[in-house]
């Protein structure tokens, strides 16, 4: 498992960008985030150059971008002053069956210590305004609000699980959950690894 020594460098570079994070979010009006995916691969498949860390299914990490400050392509739109951080699973993935290759528990618990240590170096909070799911962001539950109704079609200008399900990341993390479109829903999974994230910021630092 992850241990938080084997973060070290993560945290390095989020001191690094850290200035210039808060720069362009200031410019454009939003939290700086953490933005959580999955990548719909394989568990083998971890060098995707869309998000800055890759978390594979044995839970190792992988920094696939090292300027944490620069925008990647991982969410439509919402990329600026966003670290994109991705679980490398759920090949085949659909909401009434995770397939093959479900996160592993490996994953979660280190997805939720990379959280924990960017929280803090970055002096953020662990919630959905500053750590959404992609699917989340696509519904601008996150509070960050983006005009994208052209791109999906829908007036209530949404394209997560609240609209056509077109992104659903992280939102079951496990096919004992009960499926929910209810973002405030504490067994969603974005909850439940936020929940994790928290325990390990207070486990790690104590606040």
């Amino acid at each position: 498992m992850v241990d938080i020594n084997d973060l070290t460098e993560i945290m390095n570079l989020a001191y690094a960008a850290k200035s210039r994070l808060y720069e362009i979010a200031e410019n454009y009006g939003k939290p700086v985030q953490l933005v959580l995916h999955w990548s719909a691969g394989l568990y083998t498949q971890y060098s995707w150059s869309d998000y800055h860390i890759n978390i594979d299914g044995d839970g190792d990490v992988h920094i696939t971008g090292r300027d944490f400050a620069e925008s990647l392509p991982h969410s439509y739109m919402k990329n600026a002053a966003s670290i994109g951080i991705t679980l490398d699973c759920a090949y085949g993935a659909t909401t009434e069956d995770l397939g093959d290759y479900p996160p592993t528990e490996e994953q979660i618990e280190a997805m939720a210590k990379v959280i924990a240590v960017l929280s803090e170096a970055l002096a953020i909070e662990i919630d959905i305004q500053h750590v959404p799911s992609h699917s989340e962001h696509a519904d601008n539950a996150d509070g960050y609000i983006v005009d994208f109704r052209d791109y999906t079609g829908f007036p209530h200008n949404q394209y997560g699980v609240q609209a056509n399900c077109e992104r659903w990341d992280l939102q079951r993390i496990r096919m004992t959950d009960e499926w929910t479109t209810d973002y405030d829903d504490p067994m969603s999974g974005p909850n439940q690894i936020r929940s994790l994230a928290r325990a390990f910021r207070q486990k790690f630092y104590g606040h």
